[in-house]
């Protein structure tokens, strides 16, 4: 799964999952952009980086403009706050479904033109909140359940020239771990919910969408994949009370 002298932009690829990824690219030969507001506070080796806010549509379209080449977009640029859809206006939500949804869209449509020219791929990632209930992060499921069906519109549309996917991901521990899980004590019982046993690394994300991008998948395109170590245990099995012994 080589990308020897291919160019990747990474958006949201200073920190956590996005740094992650743009490590995997580098490892893979490719030439990496990360793209967020700040720059990282730890540089990242090999990469290069550019400000840009993806939910400014024009700062968005001169970026890509003034990018020689690309090969491959990951749409990783998201997240969201705990807040309960009660403790908040609809402008609060509407802000979280515009960085994890239509900021997306709006950086793929101003790459289009460079990847159909390179027959190149979009990674989008998604979020194990877009196929389930997710308290807390209504307004963020809500953006990410619509992003992979965003993916897969485009993958039939932009075919056969630009290739769209979803990586749907589960919990991945970053740097910012302890703000949604605790203390060491806390990540290692959340661990404990995971069927394999822990959280994912962001180079576990990050060898996905290399693959994903390569030439190995190159008769994928409007999938989803699912990076989440097996899901969770249905809550179900452990409250029942027969068939303990299995």
């Amino acid at each position: 799964m080589e990308l020897n002298g291919r160019v990747v932009v990474v958006t949201g690829g200073t920190r956590g999952v996005g740094a992650g990824i743009a490590r995997s690219f580098v490892e893979a030969g490719a030439e990496v952009v990360v793209c967020a507001r700040r720059p990282p506070e730890v540089p990242l080796p090999k990469t290069r980086f550019a400000s840009l806010d993806v939910r400014d549509a024009d700062a968005v379209r001169r970026f890509f403009a003034e990018l020689p080449r690309l090969d491959v977009l990951v749409n990783n640029a998201g997240g969201a706050p705990y807040r309960l859809l009660a403790d908040a206006g609809p402008e609060r939500h509407l802000r979280v479904l515009e960085l994890n949804l239509l900021a997306p869209l709006t950086v793929s449509l101003a790459a289009y033109e460079h990847l159909k020219r390179t027959r190149g791929s979009i990674v989008m990632i998604g979020s194990v909140s877009g196929g389930r209930p997710s308290p807390g992060a209504a307004a963020y499921g809500a953006a990410k359940a619509g992003l992979e069906n965003l993916a897969r519109s485009m993958a039939v549309e932009w075919a056969p020239d630009v290739r769209v996917n979803t990586l749907v991901v589960g919990m991945v521990r970053t740097e910012r771990s302890h703000l949604h899980y605790g203390d060491e004590d806390g990540i290692a019982a959340v661990s404990r919910t995971v069927p394999l046993g822990r959280l994912a690394e962001p180079s576990d994300v990050g060898a996905a969408a290399v693959f994903l991008a390569s030439d190995a998948a190159a008769y994928i395109t409007g999938a989803s994949l699912l990076v989440h170590g097996g899901g969770e245990r249905p809550a179900f099995l452990d409250a029942a009370t027969v068939n303990k012994e299995t």
